[in-house]
């Protein structure tokens, strides 16, 4: 990886720190999106003192906010020429409905549609960087997760986990359509689920039942495993649109299968984040 320049979304903490310390680890140029300055300089400057790898640096954008996300696309064009590896990992829950300042559900905006502007934004360095990588951190949720177009922002009714699961299964979705668009010009997209994994995700929660969670789950070390192995690893070169589970091929949903509902999902974001031309990017 020592050539490679790489994107860790949500870096600061969990799985997403483990990631970005692996890949700093491994010699690679190391981008760090973090919404919180000092958690993230924090972050940052541990990650270089225990790889000694220079080469880390500090993007700040909250990935809610939809300008946020293109000025964070157009800085990184302007101090890099390429992209090797693009981890979509930054992700939450919460138990309440709540809106963005683009008026967009925050728990679809933040773990769906942030995935695929972000992607999309930066599809063209991706390409010119081939063979490169797109991960897409997803989660075993995505197995209770529907896809309804009438009901895709919780307009109708809102509840904390099926909102997680949901945006977990538009992952999925996302990437076998995206993985779809991209076959054969040498970029892939993966998904995966980390495990049941002691982050600051369910931060909301109350206190009891979220260190009742952290009690059963796994260390962000052992969730970060198979990010880091669909990010470096040669025995998934080529491999595109797969969902993985302890750094193995794993079953998808039925719903998560569904070609048309990924088509769909896919246009209807692109609508929503202003993309409705993202079509010109891919071949026909």
């Amino acid at each position: 990886m020592k050539d490679k320049v790489c994107i860790v979304t949500g870096a600061n903490t969990g799985i997403g720190k483990v990631t970005a310390r692996s890949l700093a680890a491994s010699g690679a140029t190391v981008v760090m999106v973090c919404r919180d300055k000092q958690k993230g300089e924090a972050a940052r400057d541990e990650i270089k003192q225990k790889t000694g790898n220079q080469k880390v640096e500090l993007m700040i954008a909250d990935l809610s906010s939809q300008a946020q996300i293109r000025k964070l696309a157009d800085d990184f064009k302007a101090r890099y020429n390429r992209l090797d590896l693009l981890v979509n990992n930054a992700g939450l829950y919460l138990p309440k409905r709540t809106l963005t300042v683009d008026g967009l559900e925050t728990t679809f905006a933040v773990n769906h549609l942030a995935y695929f502007l972000l992607t999309n934004l930066l599809l063209d360095l991706l390409k010119q960087s081939a063979l490169s990588r797109i991960v897409n951190v997803s989660s075993g949720a995505h197995h209770y997760g529907k896809v309804e177009f009438d009901n895709l922002q919780g307009e109708r009714e809102y509840k904390g986990f099926a909102a997680y699961s949901n945006s977990k299964l538009e992952n999925v979705l996302f990437t076998r359509e995206l993985a779809r668009r991209l076959e054969g010009i040498g970029v892939t997209a993966n998904s995966l689920h980390p495990g049941a994994v002691a982050t600051n995700i369910f931060r909301r929660l109350p206190k009891p039942i979220e260190w009742l969670i952290k009690a059963f789950t796994l260390s962000p070390e052992k969730g970060a495993e198979t990010s880091i192995y669909l990010a470096t690893s040669p025995e998934v070169e080529g491999i595109s649109g797969r969902y993985f589970d302890k750094k193995r091929e794993a079953r998808i949903s039925a719903i998560a299968q569904n070609d048309e509902a990924a088509r769909r999902l896919w246009d209807e974001s692109a609508r929503l984040t202003g993309l409705e031309q993202v079509e010109a990017q891919y071949p026909r």
